[in-house]
């Protein structure tokens, strides 16, 4: 590479410059183009309305299913692993929402079997409301895909299946981490070496959580065809966006807010909903990113040129 004789550092040959300055503008076009998409399909409101439906649906689910895998995991194990995945949906009011479940809980008597299921019903709307905003996100006039009626009344469910196995498995993993811990300082009076670190390792698991949860609502949710590689990419790249929002909104509501002085006493449910909603936003504009990747491939344009300007060369 060549040297600058002034300055003695490297000069950037002139073709390396020309490269970089195209694929910076065709990163910004392309950018401005998915922002201009999302803000076609009102992606702003759509965030709204899965937020709020986050919300009605959020202390029933977790109340569910700590009703049901309590008669098989450790009740405290549970809420505890509960309530670090709380703190990764409403990172600075985690406590609140433990606290409607853990009222909840406490009337699960009253409940019975016959609230069960209309526990289920409230803890399918999110899902409900999220596949109807990526169906608007995803349309795209030159393809009519369908899914059945079936399919989409169990679709939620189905997520609620697998989220329940995921928690369970997390309840057992600390459960058996919590009995090693106790046979080691029986037998030789201190604790493991990792133990300090149990708290970190849930983190981390809860993350990779998110990112899988993340990447299978991009890949099964949409009714169009979404490649594995692009599904895999957007979840974690919507995973570690949502982990550095939630670390800010954390710093926001402890120094800077001021949304007690504007709302009393419904601030709190006014910062969870505002919670939810950034991380919709961020969800649905992970799958605007997928929508406009997908349609250029499908129409055989480069991902960085915009399909209705350009001649479709083919059509997958």
């Amino acid at each position: 590479m060549p040297v600058s004789l002034q300055t003695g550092t490297p000069m950037i040959p002139p073709q390396a410059r020309a490269r970089h300055f195209r694929q910076t503008r065709r990163t910004l076009h392309f950018t401005w183009r998915v922002l201009g998409a999302f803000v076609r399909n009102r992606g702003i409101l759509l965030a709204g309305g899965v937020g709020y439906n986050i919300l009605l649906s959020i202390v029933p689910l977790f109340a569910l299913l700590v009703v049901l895998l309590a008669r098989v995991v450790d009740e405290q194990h549970l809420l505890a692993v509960l309530a670090i995945q709380a703190r990764h949906l409403a990172p600075a009011h985690a406590e609140v929402l433990l606290g409607a479940v853990r009222s909840l809980l406490d009337s699960r008597d009253a409940i019975g079997i016959l609230g069960i299921p209309v526990l289920l019903v409230f803890s399918s709307f999110a899902f409900r409301m999220l596949e109807d905003a990526l169906a608007i996100i995803f349309h795209a006039p030159d393809i009519h895909a369908g899914r059945s009626l079936w399919v989409s009344v169990l679709m939620p469910y189905a997520f609620m299946v697998v989220l329940g196995a995921g928690l369970m498995g997390l309840t057992l993993l600390v459960s058996l981490a919590d009995a090693v811990n106790t046979l080691w300082m029986a037998m030789l009076g201190r604790e493991l070496p990792l133990a300090g670190l149990s708290g970190t390792a849930l983190n981390l698991t809860s993350f990779a959580g998110v990112f899988l949860l993340f990447s299978a609502i991009y890949k099964v949710m949409p009714v169009v065809r979404v490649a594995l590689r692009r599904a895999i990419v957007g979840g974690f790249v919507a995973a570690l966006l949502w982990e550095g929002v939630r670390l800010l909104l954390v710093f926001y509501f402890e120094n800077l807010s001021f949304v007690n002085a504007v709302y009393g006493s419904l601030a709190t449910l006014i910062a969870v909903l505002l919670t939810l909603e950034a991380g919709a936003v961020i969800l649905l504009l992970g799958a605007q990113v997928i929508a406009e990747l997908e349609r250029n491939a499908r129409l055989g344009v480069p991902w960085y040129l915009d399909p209705r300007h350009e001649a479709v060369t083919h059509v997958d």
